[in-house]
């Protein structure tokens, strides 16, 4: 999904632990269960086991830009889909965060509308405030950090990664590891985002490094624009949106990205004869997180809140391991036994503490690239 796919957030080593498994927050039904459009938990529908029998007979989730390279998603899909035979359908796969926003706005009341959504947490948080999506605490709610969940539970943070630099060692002789590196004349047009910063997370997030390393800081992501709008000066920027045809194509030989993204391209394109290396520029050390939430007039608003506790489980965060992605109940899951170790060692490893921006920052930092981007590229 091109990111805006587009997304942001925090990890804190202070979990508060609790089991992550599914019947935890239904096993104990209430006495006058609620539709499930009214939900705030399984436990208010009667249950788990009332939530899944809900979900099975609406037997449809409508879901978007969930490319099945993206963050673990094939393996999620298909296994949301059989463990419940429910009809996962994934509209624009490749769309970004504001895509999905608009989709939700566009469609309310048609039975086409986004169920679910998955997003830049910036794009959570205004969604949120436009009363687009409903509350719903998954069982391993109380277990996700307080600085990655909406505290009414509208949206939370599920997985996540670091900003890197993916590269075509078959087209490039010297592939770079900095941001100051891209610079060099020897990339010249070979230098592309994931998408429009103003619309795709990725491609925010790719800014907000760039401006980290050259100088700016959270409250200042102006030397980020001005770092593209010099690689365009001198020929090294690429317009074309990175994808995974683009980079097979030899279109964007250099791409910044997510790390979970590039990663798994370098797994992918192996057999196509792709040799991508990937780099975590530690002049530009980035993370950020995906929020999922869902939508307040989810057309099948039971499998939305079933899909939510998938994703949350053990099962479902794990799979997003497997799809190199950081998930949000990483550390609990490493305190309780159920975290996939050998999956986990599979990450690279980011050298020192990252920061992260606060959601002040971060909406600040987007309503600049939203007023400056257009115009800095524009020359």
């Amino acid at each position: 999904m091109t990111a805006p796919r587009a997304r942001a957030g925090v990890v804190s080593g202070c979990l508060v632990l609790m089991s992550l498994t599914l019947s935890a927050c239904g096993d104990t039904p209430t006495a006058t269960p609620e539709k499930p459009s009214l939900a705030t938990s399984a436990e208010h529908v009667g249950g788990m086991d009332a939530l899944v029998a809900a979900a099975k007979d609406e037997g449809t989730l409508n879901a978007i830009a969930l490319p099945r390279d993206w963050a673990g998603y094939g393996a999620l899909l298909d296994g949301f889909e059989r463990k419940y035979g429910i009809d996962v359908r994934v509209e624009n796969p490749q769309g970004s965060s504001q895509s999905e926003i608009d989709a939700v706005k566009r469609n309310r009341g048609r039975a086409s509308a986004p169920d679910v959504i998955d997003v830049g947490d910036t794009f959570a948080q205004d969604a949120a405030r436009k009363q687009l999506l409903a509350p719903y605490q998954v069982a391993a709610y109380g277990s996700i950090p307080e600085n990655q969940k909406d505290p009414e539970a509208h949206w939370y943070n599920g997985y996540g990664g670091y900003i890197s630099i993916g590269c075509d060692a078959t087209r490039v002789h010297t592939c770079p590891q900095t941001f100051s590196d891209l610079v060099k004349p020897e990339y010249k047009g070979k230098v592309a985002l994931n998408g429009d910063p103003t619309e795709a997370g990725a491609a925010f997030a790719g800014v907000y490094a760039a401006a980290l390393a050259n100088k700016g800081s959270f409250d200042d992501i102006q030397p980020g624009i001005d770092f593209f709008a010099n690689l365009k000066k001198i020929g090294n920027f690429n317009p074309v949106e990175s994808t995974p045809a683009a980079i097979v194509k030899g279109d964007t030989p250099i791409s910044i990205d997510w790390d979970f993204v590039n990663l798994g391209y370098a797994d992918e394109f192996r057999s196509k004869g792709v040799d991508w290396k990937v780099s975590i520029p530690f002049d530009g050390s980035f993370g950020q997180y995906y929020a999922m939430a869902i939508n307040k007039d989810a057309p099948h608003p039971a499998a939305a809140r079933l899909w939510q506790e998938y994703l949350f489980s053990p099962e479902g965060q794990n799979l997003r391991l497997e799809g190199y992605a950081r998930p949000v109940l990483m550390d609990a899951m490493k305190e309780d036994g159920t975290l996939d170790e050998a999956a986990a060692a599979r990450l690279p490893t980011v050298e020192g503490t990252t920061e992260f921006p606060t959601e002040a920052q971060s909406e600040k930092a987007q309503a600049k690239i939203a007023r400056g981007w257009a115009k800095a590229l524009s020359g």
